[in-house]
């Protein structure tokens, strides 16, 4: 833990206000959500002499806030939910409200030794055409199900065809997007050689490029948590449990399991990979996991050493 002479504040994110408290200490500030507000932070954080801000992720509320904190001196850093969760169990708090929230983000952000970093200001417009691009991929497959399981004709033609329109607009994002990356070099780079992989495309190489800015830079154990392929001991004396994939990014792992259902068939290493583990009696969906996890750790590998990927095995 850090040390507890630090003064770190918690702010908790709402759609119109901002609610900050200190700790250690009793201060507390609620303001406003807008631009005086924001001044009126920046006053508070320094008066106090504030070392350190921590928020929560708030369903993208918290965007203008990181923006803003992002440009100051005060070191900053954006929590999961769930890490504020079990922090709150630790400490045996059920109580909950916005006060208690700004309080309890205060203290987890003294305990945490090294802040995780904000996202870099240059994926900000990227990151937010990947969130529209998976709403609409979402939305398609809800109209998919809905086409499915309807009884009437002239209902499957009426989502048919927002299944189309949707499907256009979706090709046109993915392209946008492309071409948005290929005006960073550095990112540009990271496409190319990810697309090299056989079983990943353009849309999974984007997902990676963006939503993993990591990649490449940290090892292959902690790419694949961060994605949450990575298989977590579940053993207590004797017992030794199965083991099960957790957390991570879902958006982003869901995006590399359907390629790895591609690089099954038709990457040759991963083909091997999982043929072997069915041989071995090994679930198909469970082969699937691995096959996953091989290609983050694939993609990875490929970042780092920066060359394309070339096969071990062949036809």
């Amino acid at each position: 833990m850090v040390e507890i002479s630090m003064i770190c504040a918690g702010c908790d994110v709402s759609k119109t206000k901002l609610d900050i408290a200190l700790y250690p200490g009793t201060a507390f500030l609620s303001v406003a959500y807008d631009a005086a507000g924001l001044k009126q932070l920046d006053a508070f954080l320094k008066k106090h002499r504030v070392a350190r801000v921590g928020f929560e992720a708030s369903g993208g509320y918290e965007w203008r806030l990181l923006a803003h904190l992002r440009r100051g001196p005060v070191a900053a850093a954006r929590f999961q939910p769930g890490q504020i969760r079990h922090f709150a169990k630790s400490r045996l708090q059920w109580a909950k409200n916005d006060r208690l929230d700004a309080a309890l983000i205060a203290a987890f952000t003294a305990s945490i030794e090294e802040l995780p970093p904000l996202p870099d200001a240059r994926f900000d417009e990227l990151n937010a055409e990947m969130t529209y691009l998976e709403q609409l991929e979402a939305r398609i497959a809800v109209l998919k199900t809905m086409a499915e399981t309807t009884i009437l004709a002239r209902l499957k033609r009426l989502h048919e065809h927002d299944i189309a329109r949707l499907e256009t607009r979706r090709k046109a994002r993915i392209a946008l997007i492309a071409r948005q990356a290929a005006q960073d070099a550095t990112l540009a780079h990271r496409l190319d050689l990810l697309v090299s992989i056989k079983g990943i495309g353009l849309r999974t190489a984007l997902s990676l490029a963006i939503r993993l800015p990591e990649l490449g830079s940290i090892g292959r154990g902690q790419i694949a948590a961060l994605i949450g392929v990575a298989p977590y001991d579940d053993d207590s004396g004797g017992r030794r449990g199965r083991r099960h994939i957790r957390a991570g990014r879902t958006r982003l792992r869901k995006r590399l399991f359907m390629s790895a259902f591609t690089a099954s068939q038709h990457n040759p290493d991963l083909r091997a990979h999982y043929q072997r583990m069915r041989a071995a009696g090994k679930h198909h969906l469970l082969a699937i996991v691995a096959v996953t996890r091989k290609l983050a750790i694939l993609a990875n590998a490929v970042i780092a050493r920066g060359t394309p990927w070339t096969p071990v095995h062949t036809r």
